[in-house]
């Protein structure tokens, strides 16, 4: 049962992400835009993904596709100095929804 929670529990937590939009978009003022899930790195080891709770909402340029210092998997230091760090991002992620 416990497990069966817990995936509700993650289903409707990037329901509410997704709902929010890219965080980066956002701070940039430049409104929704629809996310994909990226989940941080910190605390996890290589290879692993972090649990579920530690996801923040990017949109597929701030994710993947924008290229050096826009993408943060073309390059996560650049990305990082533009843009905050994944750590200070789930926190704002946090907030907000605790906001709503």
């Amino acid at each position: 049962m416990a497990s069966i929670l817990s995936k509700k529990q993650e289903k409707a937590y990037y329901a509410k992400l997704s709902e929010l939009g890219c965080i980066v978009c956002h701070n940039l003022g430049y409104g929704y835009s629809e996310p994909h899930i990226h989940h941080i790195r910190h605390g996890a080891g290589m290879g692993q993904k972090s649990p579920w709770q530690d996801a923040i909402p990017l949109c597929p340029n701030h994710h993947t596709n924008g290229g050096y210092s826009i993408a943060l998997h073309a390059g996560i230091k650049i990305w990082e100095s533009n843009f905050g760090t994944e750590e200070s991002l789930r926190d704002q992620v946090w907030k907000m929804l605790n906001e709503t």
